[in-house]
């Protein structure tokens, strides 16, 4: 399983390298407006200005699944725990033969 993540992470990196090299012609970004009509702008290639905003994008998302599985993570682990507890405590109630007690007659003298 570990080769094959790691061969998917290579063929991830080699398109994105690639898109890059393909995408690096420059263009401007107008990041925030001025009070003279004009903008704070940069030129970057195209390929990265991209791959940040994919990143911006999917960042936020990827963070939010990765915190409610680690909350359900923990919901099952105490509830399998909470199920292991009940199930011991359980147990040694019902250890004995199948047969029901006889009850204990009091001694008359």
């Amino acid at each position: 399983m570990q080769f094959i993540r790691t061969a998917l992470w290579i063929v991830v990196t080699a398109i994105l390298v690639a898109f890059v090299s393909m995408n690096w012609d420059k263009a401007p970004v107008n990041l925030w407006p001025l009070e003279d009509n004009n903008y704070i702008h940069f030129q970057w290639p195209v390929g990265i200005i991209a791959i940040l905003f994919f990143a911006l994008g999917f960042g936020p998302m990827w963070f939010i699944n990765r915190t409610n599985r680690w909350r359900l993570t923990r919901r099952i682990t105490s509830l399998e725990n909470s199920i292991r507890i009940a199930a011991s405590t359980e147990a040694p109630a019902n250890v004995g033969s199948d047969a029901p007690a006889k009850p204990v007659e009091p001694n008359e003298s």
